[in-house]
């Protein structure tokens, strides 16, 4: 087996959470930056982490980083990269993202096609030969440029990995499945607690919650773009990988995990969601509108990510929305509640004042977490 530095790419502010993730799944951090966490594993540690990691976006294995100023420097210093122990005579690899902040090099396009042909001219070379079928199985490569400094990497993903195989319906602005799990780690619930989401949307937070409970590694069920690189990860791996992530559900667990929405089509959408990740007996979803909101037992959570302008006709209504949120919120007992909104009056116009507030980027877009801290319930007589 061979040592790799793995990329795992996050939302802004949530790297703890992911490097969390990696040090349980049993690898070591070598570092983390702005958005992701570099960490060291083999081929099995690139077949895990993309089964089972629920946080990140993609798995790509760093092939080189260096620090280049001009497109001259870019080209031969790409070209000196080990591009034979990875890519094969007959692969199929292209430069499929460039992106460059603070740089001296910064037009995407230009970037992508000096390195391709940087890497070309490094294969004609290895192989010997002037031409290439590349009819081969697909190498996509990334690179990220920041002050200067590329990191060149190879995803071993392909399509995101927030794209679980579950989520063919959508409400008009969801959330993303690693962003979804990632704020519900960042909450204390466990499985054994009740967890409510009353602008669930096409369900992600309750899904997300329902795998999370029943062990369902969020990989499990998908494809992955490394799957067919023999040359690099054998494919026993990736059958030990999904064997393992099958012997760990639990099939037999009981939560109330519940889901509200005011539209009625996206309930029936989140249900059918919910059976593609196989947990739609876990989760009650119900068309409800938030005023109408209310449980009998204590001690719950509110997970939600309600409307924040973008999903409603007149930015003037959210006021009001978030001033019912507040109220029944406040009639739960003792319950606890986690809010992502880029809506920055929330606690004015719910009146309550956050025990905590991150900062987290999703996309470009600048969001709040607040988290509401309800009483912890008495401990249970061992």
């Amino acid at each position: 087996m061979n040592e790799y530095k793995l990329i795992a790419p996050c939302h802004f502010g949530l790297e703890a959470v992911l490097k969390k993730e990696i040090y349980d799944l049993g690898y070591d951090i070598f570092q983390v930056e702005d958005g992701k966490v570099t960490f060291l594993g083999d081929e099995e540690a690139i077949c895990r982490a993309n089964v089972f990691l629920r946080t990140t976006e993609r798995i790509m294995i760093q092939v080189g980083r260096f620090h280049a100023y001009s497109f001259d420097e870019l080209f031969e210093k790409t070209k000196a990269l080990d591009w034979e122990r990875f890519i094969p005579q007959n692969g199929k690899f292209w430069v499929t993202k460039a992106s460059s902040i603070k740089s001296k090099l910064f037009s995407s396009s230009d970037i992508q096609r000096i390195m391709k042909k940087a890497i070309v001219e490094k294969l004609k070379s290895e192989y010997s030969v002037e031409w290439f079928s590349e009819d081969g199985a697909e190498y996509p490569i990334r690179v990220f440029i920041h002050k200067d400094e590329v990191i060149v990497a190879l995803d071993t993903s392909g399509e995101s990995l927030h794209r679980r195989g579950y989520r063919h319906l959508t409400s008009k602005a969801p959330i993303t499945e690693t962003l979804a799990a990632a704020l519900i780690m960042l909450t204390p619930w466990k499985k054994d607690r009740i967890l409510v989401d009353p602008f669930c949307g096409s369900g992600t937070f309750p899904i997300e919650a329902a795998m999370m409970a029943a062990n369902i590694a969020p990989g499990m069920n998908r494809e992955f773009k490394a799957e067919n690189w023999t040359n690099i990860i054998p494919k026993k791996c990736w059958y030990e990988a999904v064997n393992e992530a099958n012997d760990l559900v639990e099939d037999d667990i009981e939560v109330d995990i519940q889901g509200y929405d005011a539209d009625g089509e996206i309930i029936k959408a989140a249900r059918k969601n919910a059976a593609e990740a196989g947990v739609a007996e876990l989760i009650h979803f119900q068309q409800r509108e938030v005023s109408k909101l209310s449980h009998p037992k204590k001690y719950g959570f509110l997970i939600t990510n309600p409307p924040y302008g973008e999903r409603l006709e007149e930015k003037k209504a959210l006021s009001e929305l978030y001033k019912t949120i507040g109220e029944r919120y406040r009639s739960l007992d003792s319950w606890s509640a986690y809010i992502i909104t880029s809506y920055e009056n929330a606690e004015q116009d719910m009146q309550i004042k956050a025990d905590k507030n991150r900062k987290i980027y999703n996309g470009m877009l600048k969001t709040y977490f607040y988290q509401f801290m309800g009483s912890k319930p008495p401990k249970r007589n061992q």
